[in-house]
């Protein structure tokens, strides 16, 4: 057999490697400020932020939300007549990547806070609604973040997005905090089929969520993806931490 190269084979080989490393990396097209926050520790990264996750997604929301609009439109109406003020609550939260966006809920409270200060609701919690305190229980109040979704700013699986204050405070106190967004966030999560659902009023009970935040984002898979979509409902039911 001959051993015989081609020149011209290896001219453009290597024209192939030189464009190659003359690309800039995935780090630069990340929002300023936000490297440190990016870790590719997904062993499925095709599957964890790649077209399949984003389609399995539309596959599911869209008829979602066509098939939820009447209720919706209730829940909405519900808002509006319980008490004063918008529908909808937007707050300003940290997706994948630490890029920005607005996340949407149906408001359960008197207030609106989004900014340095963001207090937790808790049990008994004088801000929340009659109204609220039903949508809360059940996470009903998180049925608007299927726009989120089609917006592509948010999955139906992945790490539950926090406050921009809440990220500022226990990315100081939890170790590898940031990588949590090395996916996107989603409406529902493995904490939270996990009971890691509702107020976290200590550190170590933040600790234990963020730790089942990185290990999904460790493990991302459709089979992972799709077993946590099927033990949401009855997670909701049983309404664990629910406030």
């Amino acid at each position: 057999m001959s051993t015989h190269l081609d020149p011209a084979a290896l001219a453009d080989a290597d024209f192939v490697r030189d464009a190659l490393a003359a690309m800039p990396s995935v780090i630069d097209f990340l929002p300023a400020g936000s490297e440190a926050d990016f870790l590719p520790i997904n062993t499925d990264a095709n599957w964890a932020s790649g077209a399949a996750k984003r389609a399995f997604d539309l596959v599911i929301a869209v008829p979602l939300l066509l098939l939820l609009a009447p209720f919706l439109a209730l829940l909405a109406l519900l808002v509006r007549i319980d008490s004063r003020g918008p529908v909808l609550f937007r707050q300003e939260r940290c997706g994948i990547c630490g890029k920005r966006f607005a996340i949407l809920k149906f408001r359960t409270m008197t207030v609106l806070e989004n900014g340095r200060d963001v207090v937790q609701a808790r049990a008994g919690d004088p801000r929340v609604t009659r109204a609220g305190r039903w949508l809360r229980r059940y996470s009903l109040d998180e049925l608007p973040q299927l726009l989120n979704v089609l917006a592509g700013d948010m999955s139906l699986v992945g790490p539950r997005p926090h406050a921009r204050a809440h990220d500022a405070f226990y990315a100081e106190r939890i170790r590898d905090y940031g990588h949590r967004r090395s996916v996107k966030p989603g409406i529902t999560g493995w904490a939270q089929v996990n009971g890691h659902r509702g107020p976290t009023p200590t550190l170590e009970i933040m600790s234990r969520r963020v730790d089942f935040d990185l290990w999904y984002a460790r493990h991302a898979s459709f089979a992972l993806d799709l077993a946590i979509l099927l033990r949401t409902p009855l997670e909701l039911l049983r309404a664990r931490n629910a406030f």
